[in-house]
């Protein structure tokens, strides 16, 4: 019968080419078939040979690689398939697709040799399909009585302000940023930006610039109303009949390889606040479960010193000290038992901001300091480490000539922007060249650990399950007796991914809910 047919389609017997792989395992899946055999998806292909293109639908793809449109069906040995279109049994724009596909898989496996990511491709994003599908099918259990209570507590918080806002400026509508500009500009008179079609500019970036106390409140504001909004009732509508929230893992979005989260985004709950951060408190584990998180611990950094090759960055985190308190040490010139917490956070900004590409000028606006000052921090920082700044001119001038930046698994992104004529155009584009290396590589890694860990537990006979990602952070629901065992093999599998000339350190906490385990 059909279930029969399709229990042995998508066995592991029959190999199998594809598109959307993650997707078809995760239908699959859900109705209780085999989702094995898969050898290539030709989205994941598309995307891996071209990271900017936005969109890998197999007409895209089709129009792209053969320069006309997909119409009929192309295939090298058609006459069985035709003869079942003939027949009326099979849907003529089905039979698009498969030849598409199958045309696809042709030049595509060519090309994935060709650019040398092959292993790339089936050793990390082709498995990672199957990982994902049951993550996305697995979801994570919220506390939907919780969610309501900080929902209720926000809504008091919110009405509040609106109060404390009224008393500065009568009332207003605070949602609308026209007359918010009206009110702060116009009536309070405070220094404004340029003016816009729509009225004066109330961006977070011009607001913080601002000194008056309604400022502070009207950020606050914001920030309570998306949580609410956002995050509280968006959360509150999607809570499955098992009270389990399910998101969607996109693997062709970013150009440096991160996956995101969407319908909902559980990347992107604030952890910088602590009212955001109460967010992670009303993700729990099932009953008689825990949480185990663990998240490399200064992944770019570590890379950074293992692709530039500086010798000191790299002496500095074998030594397991506080690697920003030791850069403090050298950017201040002070012994490292006085660095202060001040100039700890001075260094974490210029740590990060050098491997995001940042200037001089925004190191300054991040420290509150001047353009020389900042100057100064970075010139003292490549002075101690004189082969990060030998390999950001070699990155930059590489790519300039090759026309792409490429991570240490060769995952490619192409870069037309760095030889623009027009200097902001440029600049970003040199700012991709020196980050991408690095960020990219951080999610080469963790994608890497999580088709480890999955495979672990499995072999083990283990019930936990991986369940959430979070950049350099991953996340497993195991049952309490599991889960010293689990916090061990998480921490293994993500500390030896890949070897680095510096130690890749990752850290495993548990607990009852997600800010606990955190």
């Amino acid at each position: 019968d059909w279930d029969q047919l399709l229990t042995a389609l998508f066995s592991a017997d029959i190999k199998k080419v594809s598109h959307e792989v993650k997707d078809l395992t995760r239908t699959l899946l859900e109705n209780g078939l085999p989702a094995e055999g898969f050898v290539f998806d030709t989205a994941l292909a598309g995307y891996l040979l071209d990271a900017t293109a936005g969109n890998y639908g197999i007409d895209r793809l089709f129009a792209s690689w053969f320069q006309e449109e997909l119409s009929a069906p192309l295939f090298r040995e058609p006459d069985a398939f035709t003869a079942l279109a003939d027949a009326g049994q099979v849907d003529a724009s089905f039979l698009s697709w498969v030849s598409a596909v199958d045309a696809l898989y042709d030049k595509m496996s060519a090309k994935l040799e060709e650019t040398g990511v092959r292993e790339l491709y089936f050793d990390i994003e082709l498995p990672l399909c199957r990982v994902l599908a049951e993550m996305e099918l697995m979801g994570f259990r919220v506390d939907a009585g919780a969610l309501q209570a900080f929902g209720r507590e926000l809504s008091g918080a919110i009405a509040a302000l609106e109060e404390k806002i009224y008393t500065y400026a009568g009332k207003f509508n605070i949602n609308s940023p026209k007359q918010l500009g009206e009110v702060l500009f116009d009536r309070l008179g405070l220094p404004h930006g340029k003016r816009t079609k729509t009225g004066w500019s109330t961006n977070a970036e011009v607001l913080e610039k601002l000194e008056h106390p309604i400022v502070r409140d009207v950020l606050e504001y914001r920030q309570y109303t998306k949580l609410r909004s956002t995050y509280v009732d968006g959360l509150l509508k999607v809570i499955g009949p098992d009270g389990r929230v399910r998101t969607s893992f996109q693997m062709t979005v970013t150009a440096t390889g991160r996956l995101s989260s969407t319908e909902p985004n559980l990347q992107n709950i604030p952890t910088r606040t602590e009212l955001g951060s109460e967010l992670r408190r009303m993700f729990v584990p099932a009953p008689g479960c825990v949480l185990v998180d663990a998240d490399y611990s200064q992944i770019e950094l570590r890379l950074l010193a293992h692709i530039s090759g500086d010798g000191a960055m790299q002496e500095a985190f074998r030594s397991g000290e506080d690697f920003h308190a030791v850069t403090a040490s050298h950017v201040f010139g002070v012994p490292l038992d006085q660095v202060t917490g001040a100039m700890r956070r001075a260094a974490k900004a210029v740590n990060f901001g050098i491997v995001y590409g940042i200037s001089a000028f925004s190191l300054s606006q991040d420290l509150g300091v001047s353009a020389a000052e900042a100057r100064a921090y970075m010139d003292a920082y490549f002075a101690r480490f004189p082969g990060v700044k030998k390999y950001m001119e070699d990155v930059v001038a590489r790519s300039r000539e090759t026309g792409y930046v490429e991570t240490l698994f060769h995952r490619r992104r192409a870069l037309p922007e760095i030889k623009a004529s027009k200097f902001a155009t440029r600049s970003f584009g040199e700012r991709v060249a020196l980050n991408m290396p690095i960020q990219g590589t951080a999610a080469d890694i963790i994608k890497l650990a999580m088709v480890k860990v999955f495979r672990r537990l499995r072999g083990e006979g283990l019930k936990a399950r991986l369940i959430m990602q979070v950049h350099d952070e991953l996340i497993v629901e195991c049952p309490e007796s599991e889960m010293e065992r689990v916090k061990s093999l998480l921490a293994e599998e993500m500390e030896g991914a890949f070897p680095l000339a510096v130690p890749l350190t990752a850290e495993a906490h548990s607990g009852g809910n997600w800010l606990e385990a955190k």
